[in-house]
């Protein structure tokens, strides 16, 4: 830090709690940011910076959803909900210079598991990282610019028109992860990016959480 070997100095935290040995053993893995400081109580000549890191608590996501539609206004939301789930499949086959397939399918037979709905469609595809970024709440919306490998990466948005089959109904943001837990406890995203033999699975469970 460039301090001269006769100059004394303090460590404390950002509450201005001296470190000192008997107490740095608790700060190790906690992430604080310290102050390098000549005394505890010196005046700060500048504003300070400091980044926060955290894990939202589950029911950010799995409750979004019953929040989300409950709230609408007397009407039926399960076609709501719906909608925001074929949203992205809408997404995905924009660019098909073939035949565009879209399927719904309610799946009630006992023997292959949970009650499910099951979204199906012939588009592009997700890689494991635009997997992932679908997972994280709201990442697509802040991290859209400048990500070459983003959720949505590829995709042209069409112009502006009534909803329908060729407008957008949540281009960004948590709308399909919402219409997920409204629907059920669980989200299975299988995917095969259309230049890849690989396939790719993501599980979005209540349980697990």
């Amino acid at each position: 830090f460039g301090i001269p070997s006769d100059e004394t100095f303090v460590i404390t935290t950002t509450n201005r709690k001296e470190i000192t040995e008997d107490n740095f053993g608790e700060l190790v893995h906690d992430g604080v940011t310290l102050y390098l400081l000549q005394s505890v109580d010196q005046m700060l000549l500048l504003a300070t910076k400091e980044r926060i890191d955290f894990l939202p608590h589950y029911d950010t996501l799995v409750k979004s959803g019953m929040y989300e539609y409950y709230a609408s206004e007397g009407q039926n939301p399960l076609p709501f909900a719906l909608a925001e789930l074929i949203d992205n499949s809408l997404s995905a086959t924009s660019q098909n210079t073939g035949i565009r397939s879209i399927q719904i399918k309610l799946l009630f037979d006992d023997s292959q598991g949970k009650p499910a709905v099951a979204v199906i469609d012939n588009g592009s595809g997700m890689t494991s990282k635009q997997l992932n970024n679908w997972a994280v709440y709201r990442l697509s919306k802040f991290t859209r610019q400048g990500d070459f490998e983003s959720d949505h990466s590829g995709y042209v948005r069409p112009l502006p028109v009534p909803r329908s089959l060729n407008s957008d109904i949540s281009y960004f943001g948590v709308g399909g992860k919402q219409a997920v837990f409204f629907v059920g406890q669980s989200a299975r995203m299988i995917s095969k990016p259309a230049a890849s033999q690989d396939v790719h699975e993501l599980v979005l469970s209540k349980e697990d959480f």
